[in-house]
């Protein structure tokens, strides 16, 4: 079992941080210039593939094929991982999903070319000279959308290359041949017998085995986590018994003694399992030396199904029952950072504390609730392929300290301008509030309350982070309209598209301001709630929270009717306009209710 997944030397490319970090940011550059991307990079979908090319040992080879990926635009070559044994090499890299398709399409190509099936031999199991090429969802893409580009991939390939595809995992419909150690069995020697039944007829291109390229399985799957669970026992035996316990495949049944006794088998000849209590989980006990103990390595191979925060409990709750404890864990390469999010809400839950705390303060809690910094330093900036992936100079704005955007606003540039102070008051509006749900939620007295109050500061959280977002995103819209009025004019095409741009940048710098308004409403929403049912000695913290929002709304909407006056889609402009003073009408209305409220039950 591979328990340290190649898809995660991504991590290793990140760590030496200067000359890959600068060249990923000029990659980023590359797609702000082709308009790929914008600055809130946040929205940007993203898509990690890990193609196996079935050439370890010719150094030549590897890089005629990588060099196919690094000449598509909008897609970064992350890591390269040759291995000899093997005779096999491993390749990552990230882009936009139609980027990513196009490299993944020319590498298979060139491996076509390369490498000659009938004559290689390695250690690790294979069938064509592309072996798999997985696609793994990052950012922003569902797994149903990975999975389309993956098909468009495979179909591609079938119908261009004339070669072989079968799909595997989400972007197989058929799960009865959806597993990738299913399909590869018989592997290249094999495959020339096993394409001709009708049950293994290609998902796409020729039924015919090619003897030179073999044959290729594309396909799209869940980030494959690896993880190791730390215990107090140097017993390699117990530490698989724990083990066993908890993987999907379970253990052997046996008669008698668990360990020694004769083994059950089915009708078939095949051994009786017990399964474990886990499902797409797979692991095994070994021991570190350099730990000095023994760990539960674990691949998860669907955290949707089984994320980290279960398969640790589990593990806690056997170790446990067999005398051992848990003492913390490692995380092998990286991990989304939703996984450390819901982590975070779920030992939370347990303590019944609020889930609506910052993000920072979410990850906290999950790193020091799994212990993950037992063994080493935990860096979430390190370990979080969200973070490793998104461009420094994103946001610059929020990155601020308070001072610094005060003396940014006060300057003599244009933005941040009106939009961009809206947002941000807007946010500080729903922190307040938020702040409220919180100091209600821990209450001494209101314990049964915690639950209610924790629902209102979790929905108070996502309005803040998306109000943040604006914050930047109201100057990148500002900038789009400067942009635009800069492009040349000389002839009537360039005045032609000059004019389209203004006008798409304008309907932007539209948008943006009124996203502001539907968040800042939904904002005092809460700050109403929280002065009606919050925390009484903070009544006034939820009056500031809705003059805030009602300030964002109002400030925001200046921001929406003075860009209108530039669109000539009046329509649009008519719609947004009517849309807009109604929110704003309902902003204010709401905030005197709750001034009125918050003052009685202040006093004099």
């Amino acid at each position: 079992m591979l328990i340290r997944p190649f898809g995660f030397q991504i991590a290793l490319v990140f760590l030496q941080k200067t000359p890959v970090g600068n060249a990923f940011l000029q990659f980023l550059q590359k797609l702000l210039a082709l308009k790929r991307i914008n600055t809130n990079f946040f929205m940007t979908q993203l898509i990690e593939c890990v193609p196996n090319f079935s050439e370890g040992i010719d150094l030549n080879v590897i890089k005629q094929i990588t060099n196919e990926v690094e000449r598509v635009e909008g897609v970064k070559l992350l890591n390269v991982d040759p291995g000899k044994a093997t005779n096999r090499t491993v390749v990552t890299f990230v882009g936009t999903p139609d980027a990513v398709v196009e490299a993944a399409f020319l590498a298979i190509k060139k491996a076509g070319e390369l490498i000659d099936m009938s004559k290689h031999k390695g250690e690790h199991p294979r069938m064509g000279a592309t072996d798999v090429c997985p696609f793994i969802p990052i950012a922003n893409i569902t797994m149903e959308e990975t999975a389309g580009y993956a098909r468009q991939l495979a179909e591609k390939v079938g119908t261009e290359l004339d070669l072989p595809v079968y799909c595997y995992e989400a972007a197989q419909p058929d799960k009865k041949r959806s597993n990738l150690s299913v399909i590869r069995n018989g592997e290249y020697e094999g495959f020339f017998k096993k394409i001709k039944e009708p049950s293994w007829k290609p998902d796409f291109g020729p039924s015919e085995m090619d003897a030179k390229r073999g044959a290729t399985v594309i396909g799209a799957r869940d980030f494959l986590v690896a993880y190791n669970i730390n215990l107090n026992t140097t017993s390699t035996r117990r530490a698989n018994s724990v083990a066993f316990d908890v993987r999907e495949a379970g253990r052997v049944m046996r008669e008698g003694n668990t360990l020694t006794g004769k083994i059950i088998l089915n009708e078939d000849g095949s051994p009786k399992s017990i399964p474990g209590k886990l499902k797409s989980v797979k692991a095994i006990g070994w021991y570190i030396e350099e730990y000095g103990v023994c760990q539960i390595s674990m691949n998860l191979t669907n955290i949707s199904i089984t994320p980290v925060h279960i398969a640790f409990d589990e593990v806690c709750k056997s170790a446990e029952s067999r005398g051992l404890r848990v003492t913390g864990s490692e995380l092998v390469g990286l991990i989304p950072i939703q996984s450390l999010l819901d982590a975070g809400k779920y030992f939370l839950r347990k303590q019944q504390r609020s889930t609506g705390v910052s993000e920072a303060e979410l990850i906290k809690i999950a790193v020091k609730s799994l212990g993950l910094d037992e063994l080493a330093p935990f860096k979430p900036e390190e370990r979080i392929i969200e973070y490793l992936l998104a461009a420094e100079k994103s946001a610059p704005l929020i990155k601020m300290n308070l001072k610094a955007f005060a003396n940014e606003t006060a300057s003599e540039s244009p933005a941040p301008g009106g939009g961009s102070i809206s947002a941000y008051v807007g946010a500080l509006g729903v922190s307040l509030a938020t702040m409220v749900a919180n100091l209600s939620s821990h209450k001494k007295g209101w314990d049964d309350r915690w639950e209610e109050f924790s629902a209102w500061a979790e929905k108070g959280q996502g309005l803040k982070d998306e109000l943040l977002k604006l914050v930047d995103e109201d100057t990148h819209a500002f900038n789009q309209i400067m942009t635009a009025f800069a492009l040349p004019k000389s002839n009537e095409e360039e005045k032609q598209f000059r004019s389209e741009e203004i006008q798409r940048a304008t309907k932007f710098a539209i948008e943006v301001p009124f996203k502001v308004m539907e968040l800042c409403y939904e904002s005092i929403l809460v700050a109403k709630s929280m002065a009606q049912l919050g925390n009484p000695n903070s009544v006034s913290d939820a009056g500031v929270g809705a003059l805030c929002a009602r300030a964002a709304v109002m400030g925001a909407f200046m921001n929406v009717r003075i860009n209108a006056s530039g669109l000539t889609d009046k329509a649009f402009v008519n719609d947004i306009l009517a849309k807009g003073r109604t929110i704003e009408e309902k902003t204010k209305q709401i905030e005197e209710e709750v001034v009125k409220l918050v003052n009685s039950k202040i006093g004099s």
